[in-house]
């Protein structure tokens, strides 16, 4: 563990303590990557499911509640991690589709949507799980065409990547 995840890791576990500012850690320190990296997003959360999330650039700065249906308040003006998996798997994913009708030489409308549907449940030894569905409308496009496009970006997409063979994955093109 490095030094500034390890110095996080004991603030945030202790007493929070006010005014202080997330500890972030240095790229340099991550060398377990068997890729050249070209981007990390990092955020910080405190209090876990009930508490904070903050990234290194301030863009993102969201307060947590645990969903009603796992036993919490679900507060308004609040979110939950599958609500934060939801947005970035349907966001990365459009940007997979944009580039897998350009290999495919297809003009996507602009307009298209990716609904997705992250669902938590227990498995059958009681532990939890993930499922994904992605709901993927592009007006003016053929579902046929639509669908060739969906498939190959279900290869191009790191989230897909991410998700193959570890959780339920569905696409559906509406």
């Amino acid at each position: 563990m490095s030094a500034s995840i390890a110095r996080a890791f004991a603030v945030r576990s202790g007493a929070r303590m006010a005014n202080r500012a997330p500890a972030f850690a240095s790229v340099a320190a991550r060398r377990f990557m068997s890729f050249k990296p070209i981007y990390t997003a990092e955020v910080v959360t405190t209090g876990g499911r009930n508490g904070q999330a903050v990234s290194s650039d301030k863009a993102l700065d969201v307060k947590l509640t645990m969903p009603k249906a796992l036993g919490g308040s679900g507060a308004p003006g609040k979110t939950n991690p599958e609500q934060l998996f939801a947005a970035g798997y349907a966001a990365c994913f459009q940007g997979a589709m944009g580039l897998a009708a350009s290999n495919l030489k297809v003009k996507l409308s602009g307009n298209g949507t990716a609904n997705s549907l992250v669902t938590i449940g227990k498995d059958a030894d009681g532990g939890l799980c993930l499922s994904v569905e992605l709901r993927i409308s592009e007006p003016g496009v053929d579902k046929e065409t639509t669908q060739k496009v969906v498939d190959l970006a279900h290869t191009i997409c790191p989230y897909s990547r991410a998700t193959r063979g570890n959780i339920e994955v569905k696409l559906v093109v509406v």
